[in-house]
């Protein structure tokens, strides 16, 4: 988001590279990256820092995690992105916190800090547990590849073991799949794991039957895909069970141990567990010094901004703030991206004296696949259901990767998985955690 006349007067503005305002970027996620080109060509010097070296497409993860792609296909290193933009420097290193009265960011490890002007925080958010941490070993979140890995591991591992288990009740543990939170990840998740059970994996093994699986989906609240219409939601329901997948609604969990959960007074016994009820914003938040909400998310002036420090914008996961209608702005993909380039713009209206702009957001829409040929879609008023749903899900996701190369291997991959029912990236891989 440039202006051109911001291009015409480059030269005019600063002509020292030393000069230029410095501007720190932290996180490469879809905020952070959409930051950082936006700032293409402005007489900045521009720093990105991120603790990986590379931009997830944190959307399609879940197909990591269930063997349809493999890591490299939705995963683009940072440095490649961002190689054409002679202003940009990306740097790998862990942020351990703000210093903002100082104006620098402190990195881990002794590794020193980084001086700022402007700074765009958007480090994003982790797993949350509601109080109770002690899960995590026992029931991954899925926000990196290493958890991708790490849960399709445990998938693939299950049914191997369930293979040569002789008692029959633990085969059954084995083979059931319990995934907690019924928003899109928990959703995407409990039918890609039936869909491997029932199609992919049918033939492969001789002393059990993957279609007997159990996938289970527990949500605490009434309904799925809450920030759905109720319409979609109902479908997504239908669609779920129609593939096998045993819904419940109502009871929260209560107790996870490595082979069983609580719901209310019920013991699941269960192999595999997969979190995806909640989410907890970065900690680097309160090292700002402002006030938080109960996320752990920044609440940001209107123009994404901290309070009492214009200098600083918070974005994506980690800020808090409501749309025109009083709503919480979701944590989507979209927001963040929107509102990269929105701070960036305000970024350059402040090097040209110009006030700040309140941010806008645009809903583009919801969208979840349940599998093969299954998804809803909520596209500003538009509701689709089924096939064209599904389809119009694979295309915005496919134009939505980085890189031609991934965009080429992801739709090629789907349409062999799509002709055969088989997933090509059935790896097991690393050892358990």
């Amino acid at each position: 988001m440039i202006l051109p006349r911001f291009r015409r007067k480059q030269q005019q503005v600063l002509t020292d590279p030393d000069a230029r305002a410095r501007v720190v970027i932290v996180g490469g996620g879809f905020g952070g990256l959409q930051a950082a080109k936006a700032l293409a060509d402005a007489p900045l010097q521009v720093t990105l820092v991120d603790r990986r070296n590379h931009h997830l497409f944190q959307p399609l993860l879940y197909q990591v995690a269930t063997a349809a792609l493999s890591p490299a296909d939705i995963a683009q290193p940072i440095r490649s992105v961002l190689r054409g933009q002679s202003n940009v420097d990306v740097v790998l290193a862990e942020v351990d916190a703000m210093d903002v009265t100082a104006k620098e960011i402190v990195l881990s490890e002794n590794m020193g800090r980084l001086p700022y002007d402007y700074l765009i925080l958007a480090a994003g958010a982790h797993h949350a547990y509601f109080g109770h941490d002690e899960w995590e070993p026992n029931a991954p979140g899925l926000k990196t590849l290493e958890d991708a890995l790490d849960i399709r591991r445990r998938i693939l591992t299950s049914f191997e073991e369930a293979d040569r288990e002789p008692d029959l009740a633990l085969r059954k543990a084995l083979m059931t799949f319990v995934v907690v939170g019924g928003g899109p990840t928990g959703v995407e998740m409990a039918g890609a794991i039936a869909e491997i059970a029932r199609f992919s994996l049918a033939r492969d093994f001789r002393h059990i039957d993957t279609r007997d699986a159990r996938v289970i989906l527990i949500e605490a609240g009434t309904e799925l895909l809450a920030a759905f219409p109720d319409r979609l939601s109902r479908h997504a329901l239908q669609d779920l069970e129609r593939l096998g997948v045993d819904v419940r609604f109502g009871k929260p969990v209560t107790a996870i141990a490595p082979d069983a959960v609580t719901v209310g007074d019920e013991i699941i016994p269960a192999n595999t567990i997969v979190w995806a009820a909640g989410v907890q914003a970065s900690p680097l938040g309160s090292s700002l010094g402002v006030e938080l909400d109960r996320a752990g998310r920044v609440l940001v002036n209107p123009d994404l901004s901290v309070p009492g420090h214009p200098e600083i914008f918070v974005i994506g996961d980690l800020a808090s703030l409501k749309d025109a209608r009083g709503r919480p702005l979701p944590g989507v993909a979209q927001v963040a991206m929107q509102q990269g380039a929105w701070a960036a713009a305000n970024i350059l209206r402040a090097i040209e004296g110009k006030p700040a702009r309140a941010f806008r957001y645009r809903d583009l829409g919801n969208m979840a696949t349940i599998g093969r040929n299954s998804a809803v879609a909520d596209i500003r008023g538009l509701r689709l259901t089924g096939f064209v749903a599904w389809l119009a899900w694979a295309v915005v996701h496919i134009l939505n990767l980085i890189g031609f190369r991934n965009r080429v291997l992801v739709a090629l991959q789907w349409l062999w998985d799509y002709l055969t029912f088989q997933r090509g990236a059935r790896l097991i891989t690393g050892s358990a955690r």
